[in-house]
């Protein structure tokens, strides 16, 4: 019983109020199966937590909260089945975070450093990946899936 108990409290506190050390006000693009963004978005992070809060006309239409699970308004699961969704199944579980915090995904994978950050390209018979990061922007392409994903910082 203690660790039914045990294992409830750990599930709930995955998309409890979180206190976040940096907020960063962005310009989001989210073109995915599932997601159609454009507008500005909050990015908030501290060392344990990531949260990704989309608005349209000042209202909040989706929040994506990222620890050891992630978090949207359909409730939680995990970082594969957030992919799987959300994004694509081929993708590394960590690809979400790792885009939100201009990290290079697929564990470095073909990574060249550029002048302000750097290039990847990953492409196999799953993913045709272009995936670019600078000092005031990310942009992530999947021409195979069809997936985009934009983040420039607002006085760009």
């Amino acid at each position: 019983m203690k660790y039914i108990a045990l294992i409830l409290a750990l599930f709930l506190s995955a998309c409890s109020t979180k206190i976040y050390e940096r907020t960063q006000t962005k310009i989001i693009t989210i073109k995915s199966p599932k997601i159609k963004f454009s507008d500005v978005g909050y990015l908030r992070n501290s060392d344990k937590s990531l949260e990704l809060e989309l608005f349209v006309a000042g209202k909040c239409i989706e929040r994506i909260a990222i620890n050891h699970l992630v978090c949207v308004s359909d409730g939680c699961k995990s970082k594969s089945a957030f992919n799987e969704e959300y994004l694509s199944g081929f993708y590394p579980e960590d690809t979400m975070q790792n885009l939100l915090l201009a990290h290079p995904i697929y564990d470095g994978k073909n990574m060249q450093k550029t002048a302000d950050g750097f290039e990847q390209k990953i492409q196999d018979s799953k993913v045709d990946i272009s995936y670019k990061v600078s000092a005031h922007a990310v942009l992530f392409k999947d021409r195979t899936n069809g997936i985009i994903f934009s983040i420039k910082d607002l006085d760009e």
